[in-house]
């Protein structure tokens, strides 16, 4: 793993018209590993127009997009890879598509489903949520298993949910992707925002 991470960007849960523009001037002003299309809707046209705009503006800056769930979009719309947020399905995947489609597995705070998940062919696993949240279980993917993770695996990691730029850097030398999403995109200037939250490895 790099010294320090790589930022794996992740969309708002909607998305409206000016929503592109936004993302160019962000991508303009921050390398980004990869971009994850995560929307709350389930509307196939919404989720359609929005992985299309997302895919011009990503690969205008040479950043793969990944969805999140909707396999049958991957081929169809061009788009890298998928993230799973129900890893059992990624050997089947593996085996239909071969090495080339990014496949990613959210594994919540489970070092089995990630060890699993690496072995079915999963290009990176997650881990989280991170911070502090009232949603879900509550249960939280504590720095000890990323530091145990990033001793042990090969696999690259990725560590998300409620970050602070706290931790950030307490998670900076153990993981190898940080996933921000809702942290930037409820600021004002997003951009601004991304680089407050990694002014640590990115000073």
């Amino acid at each position: 793993m790099t010294d320090m991470p790589q930022i794996y960007l992740v969309t708002p849960p909607e998305i409206d018209a000016g929503f592109g523009d936004r993302l160019a001037r962000l991508l303009d002003r921050t390398g980004i590993a990869c971009l994850r299309l995560d929307l709350a809707s389930r509307d196939e046209d919404r989720v359609t127009r929005a992985a299309d705009l997302c895919r011009d503006v990503a690969h205008r800056f040479d950043v793969p997009l990944v969805v999140t769930d909707h396999v049958a979009l991957v081929d169809k719309l061009g788009l890298d890879g998928v993230h799973l947020t129900d890893p059992r399905p990624i050997r089947k995947l593996r085996a239909d598509w071969g090495p080339d489609p990014i496949l990613g597995a959210f594994c919540g705070v489970s070092r089995h489903e990630g060890m699993n998940a690496g072995e079915a062919g999963a290009d990176y696993v997650s881990f989280g949520p991170v911070g502090a949240t009232t949603l879900g279980t509550g249960e939280r993917a504590e720095p000890e298993l990323f530091a145990w993770w990033s001793e042990m695996i090969e696999l690259p990691v990725v560590a998300e949910g409620a970050l602070t730029p706290d931790m950030v850097e307490a998670l900076a030398g153990v993981t190898d992707f940080i996933a921000l999403g809702e942290e930037v995109w409820s600021a004002d200037d997003p951009a601004a925002r991304l680089a407050e939250l990694t002014a640590f490895f990115r000073a």
